[in-house]
């Protein structure tokens, strides 16, 4: 899955998870947007919630990335996006997983 999966803060914490997953969906099928076929989308939860969407194919991943700037609009409320490549970085969650498994 590397290459074709983006890392996506800046969520709307007063929506459920599967309201954000569908309109982050819609959002990132758009083609006005970059955004092309989708295979996976995940919302994590916690502190700082992201969400991670794969995409059919690294291409469409490259263009979402290249994008300037991503705006999520959800009932009249804007939301800027914060858009990643995920192998870039580690989730704050992650990093505190990793350092525990160290010696």
């Amino acid at each position: 899955m590397a290459g074709r999966t983006v890392r996506v803060g800046g969520l709307p914490a007063d929506l459920p998870p599967d309201r954000v997953a569908d309109k982050l969906t819609i959002h990132f099928l758009r083609s006005r947007n970059g955004g092309g076929e989708i295979a996976d989308v995940q919302v994590l939860a916690g502190s700082q919630a992201c969400a991670l969407i794969t995409f059919e194919a690294p291409e469409v991943a490259q263009r979402i990335l290249k994008a300037k700037q991503h705006v999520l609009s959800v009932g009249g409320k804007e939301y800027p996006l914060e858009v990643t490549a995920h192998d870039a970085e580690l989730h704050p969650d992650e990093v505190a997983r990793n350092r525990q498994l160290l010696p």
